[in-house]
């Protein structure tokens, strides 16, 4: 009887250790599977694991593995970072990459910015653009070749020569327009917007005030009729002025000598006869 119930006892007791041990497994393979619960997490987790970080992110808000250095770290955001794109799901909202070639996305098939090298043209990211379109190197897109465009001509200005507009019969006039649109890399030159060609008047005076500049100029070298013969020397003056009295004197005496040869001449003839 003693040894019945120390052998009951004995049953008892492992069938208890036996209870304990299967309960601290199960609460192990609990704990596996549901990591510390969202009393200790930060950044928006609901679930998360020291090793891991955020397993789960509280509502609206974007679950994203980040790498640093061989493992990945679950972070939960407001909105996905730049090279993300953002899907919700009813169990969860996850960001995920964009392609290689792509910058910033709206969805895994739409790209709103290329990186560098890529033009980017109706979503997806291009070596070079297609026919008909040009690459602009600023913005990095495939757009639309432009042009140039020019307004009318303006009438034809009055017809002048030299800057006047008086005192001539053949003249210039000019007319000109307007750059209304600037080419882009290859679109079309723009035309000339100035042209010239030859016109006839009637000949008017101009009048005080309406000369040129040239015409001014002559007006002012060309020297009056009075002022040319006051400019002009007297020869014989200078000569004069230059004899000394003795030289005067014997020319004096040379001319009475001359006047007293013919004289004499004019008698020696009236005699004769």
């Amino acid at each position: 009887m003693h040894l019945r119930l120390i052998s009951w006892f004995f049953i008892i007791l492992n069938f208890m250790e036996y209870i304990g041990s299967q309960n601290a497994s199960r609460g192990r393979r609990q704990r596996r599977m549901h990591p510390n619960v969202s009393q200790g997490c930060q950044g928006g987790c609901a679930t998360c694991s020291d090793y891991n970080g955020c397993l789960s992110c509280k509502p609206r808000l974007f679950f994203v593995l980040e790498r640093i250095g061989m493992k990945q770290i679950g972070v939960c955001l407001s909105s996905c970072p730049s090279g993300y794109y953002g899907t919700r799901y009813p169990d969860i909202n996850k960001c995920t990459k964009c392609k290689a070639d792509c910058d910033t996305c709206f969805n895994k098939n739409f790209c709103t910015k290329c990186k560098s090298g890529f033009y980017l043209h109706l979503g997806k990211c291009l070596d070079n653009c297609p026919e008909g379109l040009e690459a602009n190197n600023h913005t990095m897109e495939c757009v639309n070749i432009v042009h140039c465009e020019v307004s009318e001509w303006n009438p034809w200005s009055p017809c002048t020569k030299k800057g006047k507009t008086c005192g001539f019969k053949r003249g210039t006039e000019t007319r000109v327009r307007e750059i209304m649109q600037h080419p882009s890399a290859k679109g079309n030159l723009c035309p000339p917007t100035n042209e010239t060609r030859k016109c006839t008047v009637q000949r008017k005076k101009c009048q005080k005030g309406e000369r040129g500049k040239k015409g001014r100029e002559r007006k002012r070298k060309k020297p009056n009729k009075g002022e040319s013969k006051e400019a002009i020397p007297d020869s014989k003056g200078l000569e004069s002025s230059k004899e000394t009295p003795e030289q005067r004197e014997n020319k004096q005496q040379q001319k009475k000598r001359k006047v007293q040869d013919k004289q004499q001449k004019s008698v020696s003839v009236s005699t004769v006869h």
